[in-house]
């Protein structure tokens, strides 16, 4: 198996440690590298896809960042839990690693956007955002998708922050938001009931501290709450 691509630039040679990176984590899903093993040196993964030692080491350092391989001090990279493989054929080919960057995006982001909604939320905005929980709440009870519903929770937290710009970047950036919310709540309804509720437990701890006007508690959860959800994309069933 070998990948001819010319990492010519540093911008085409981060690219290329995208694409590695998704390549692997197809290997670990369809079982190529099964759990508890080891993956190949780097050398041998740089031989395989015609890349240099570098960029493979970039790629392994992205999926040791998300939960999927573990390093063992003189001994290599281990496979530490297999993602279910239908989570690939959610994501367009290639952007895998910005999906999971924007999760890293958003964690910031939308914490902030928690806390500051939490201390400057109008009634209209109370109403709003308990219409949205209700609503995500009807979609669980009916075996629902419930991605809309879940990220018009997100939207309405972001009108309760009274600052208009996240709210601009909610919309400047809705397909990436819209990508996001589907991918994970298609993988939830593959879950155990009791793992499905914790998803909607953590949105009422968010909107229990941002109602409560508990800044720091709603920044919190929230951060925690957009964590959760890139470590689930990569959870198996």
């Amino acid at each position: 198996m070998t990948v001819a691509v010319d990492a010519v630039s540093n911008r085409s040679a981060i690219r290329f440690s995208d694409i590695i990176y998704e390549r692997i984590v197809g290997m670990i899903a369809d079982g190529h590298f099964p759990v508890n093993e080891r993956l190949p040196s780097e050398t041998k993964l740089a031989a395989d896809f015609g890349a240099s030692r570098p960029v493979v080491r970039e790629a392994l350092e992205r999926l040791r960042a998300d939960g999927l391989v573990v390093s063992r001090k003189g001994s290599g990279s281990y496979v530490r839990q297999r993602p279910d493989s239908s989570m690939l054929k959610m994501v367009p080919v290639g952007s895998l690693a910005d999906v999971q960057r924007f999760f890293e995006f958003r964690a910031g982001l939308e914490a902030e956007a928690a806390e500051l909604a939490a201390r400057n939320w109008q009634p209209s905005d109370m109403e709003r955002i308990t219409e949205a929980l209700l609503a995500i709440e009807h979609c669980l009870r009916n075996g629902e998708l419930g991605a809309e519903e879940d990220q018009a929770l997100h939207d309405a937290i972001a009108m309760a922050t009274s600052n208009q710009f996240h709210i601009t970047v909610r919309e400047w950036f809705k397909p990436h938001f819209a990508i996001g919310h589907s991918v994970t709540r298609s993988l939830s309804l593959k879950r155990t009931p009791e793992q499905i509720r914790s998803v909607q437990d953590e949105h009422a701890v968010i909107v229990d501290a941002i109602f409560a006007r508990r800044e720091t508690e709603a920044h919190d959860a929230m951060k925690r709450h957009i964590l959760n959800a890139r470590a689930r994309m990569f959870q198996g069933v």
